[in-house]
């Protein structure tokens, strides 16, 4: 049977798609904001993983064509924010701001927690780049030293956090405000919490989307900088 897998293209991407399938039948079904369609993918596909006793190269194998269209797939977030580029250029400074303290935060929270838990350099800065998209947040794990397969999982537990919980935060602290919601959403949770952004309204998804790009880059020079303090 693995032999069977492992000669098997198609058989990582499948699986990854039809534990998706799965986890979005049973989020609409039951409506549950923690039954997000790609926490239960996750679990699915582990747990088929885990029973078959299929070894992760074996699946990877296959699955590594989807994660190829990660950035392509951020990139298409731009055509929101075009469609509000007059916003953008009329509360810029504000927009600047808030993503780059939003920034500021991450990188500074994961330092304290980092002297908390006693972590090794190398924990501490795969923990770095956790509110970025998958696509950049990886590289810069590799390239400060971290487990970059940890880092592409801790991205994705923090984008699926943010989609659940960015509508009761925002009403928990009164954010009213399109453009700080979505600037809020997207500097915390990039690609996945930029989804529950979009359905929030379109000024959300649109600022949500340069949040992600804009966080992106920042993270990247300032990830460099706060690697040295630890």
């Amino acid at each position: 049977m693995t032999g069977f897998l492992s000669d098997s293209a198609f058989f990582g991407v499948t699986l990854s798609l039809l534990s998706y399938g799965l986890g979005l039948f049973i989020h609409k079904k039951t409506g549950i904001a923690v039954f997000h369609p790609l926490l239960l993918s996750i679990l699915f596909t582990i747990a088929v993983l885990a029973i078959g006793r299929i070894d992760y190269d074996i699946y990877y194998s296959g699955a590594k064509y989807l994660s190829w269209l990660l950035t392509p797939a951020t990139v298409c977030l731009a055509v929101p924010l075009y469609e509000k580029l007059e916003l953008l250029k009329s509360d810029w400074k504000a927009i600047t701001a808030g993503i780059v303290s939003g920034v500021f935060a991450s990188l500074l929270c994961v330092l304290l927690m980092s002297v908390f838990f006693g972590f090794t350099h190398a924990e501490y800065v795969t923990f770095l780049p956790k509110s970025i998209t998958t696509a950049i947040g990886i590289g810069v794990s590799e390239e400060l030293g971290g487990y970059a397969n940890l880092t592409a999982a801790i991205i994705i537990i923090t984008g699926v956090i943010g989609n659940v919980l960015a509508p009761f935060l925002c009403r928990v602290f009164r954010i009213t405000n399109p453009v700080a919601k979505g600037i809020a959403i997207g500097t915390s949770a990039h690609a996945v919490g930029t989804l529950k952004a979009i359905e929030m309204g379109e000024t959300e998804g649109a600022m949500s989307s340069l949040a992600i790009a804009v966080s992106g880059i920042i993270t990247v020079v300032g990830a460099s900088i706060f690697s040295q303090l630890y």
